[in-house]
Parts: structure tokens; C-alpha cells; sequence
């Protein structure tokens, strides 16, 4: 899995970093096939204080590429929220791709 995490008005620092790799790999471990994940970390300049840190993240997974962001005042807590998003969204892509229909029972029934 190839990953790259890059901030825009922010320094990502190393503390930065572990937080979001330790949560993505809650995402491997529900779907090994991740083949890049891209995160991008922002601090908008506006005037407004409430959610101006942005997390956005982009998976390529075998079959599929999916795309989550969020957007709260604390950057970590934008992170967990991002990555609760992209956790359901591979669960969900997951079963999409699975078998859920064995074939040797539907040739029994006939």
C-alpha cells in the first residue's frame, strides 16, 4: 500500500503523520486490496473559526477508487471523521465484490 499524506497551509509533522496512519490502517485491516491511499490535510483561510481544518482522502482499491472529506475545527477530530467515512465506504465496496450467492446451492434447489 502506497501512502501519501500532504498538507496545504500546514506543516504535517511526524506526530501528524502516525495519527493518520495508525487510522487508516483500520481500513486495511477490513480490506487488504488498498493499493494508494492519498490524504490531504488543510487549514482553510477564512474568517470563520468552525471547520476551517479539512481532511480529504483518495483510496484506489482493487476495482474502485473512493473519495471522503471532512471538515471540523480540530484537525484530529476531522481525521477520525474522515476515516469513519472511508472505513464504510470500503466495508460497503467490499461486499459489493463478494460472492454472496453460492452457486452449488442454487443447483441443488433445481
Amino acid at each position: 500500500m502506497n501512502l501519501t499524506i500532504s498538507g496545504h497551509h500546514i506543516e504535517v509533522t511526524p506526530a501528524l503523520r502516525n495519527y493518520v496512519t495508525t487510522k487508516l490502517d483500520r481500513i486495511t485491516r477490513h480490506f487488504d486490496q488498498v493499493v494508494d491511499v492519498k490524504v490531504l490535510l488543510t487549514v482553510e483561510k477564512q474568517k470563520e473559526k468552525e471547520k476551517r481544518q479539512r481532511a480529504e482522502c483518495n483510496i484506489h482499491v482493487k476495482g474502485s477508487d473512493l473519495f471522503a472529506e471532512s471538515s471540523h475545527f480540530d484537525l484530529y477530530a476531522a481525521v477520525d471523521e474522515l476515516v469513519d467515512k472511508m472505513d464504510r465506504q470500503v466495508v460497503r465496496h467490499k461486499d459489493r465484490i463478494q460472492d454472496h450467492h453460492d452457486a452449488s446451492k442454487r443447483e441443488m434447489l433445481a
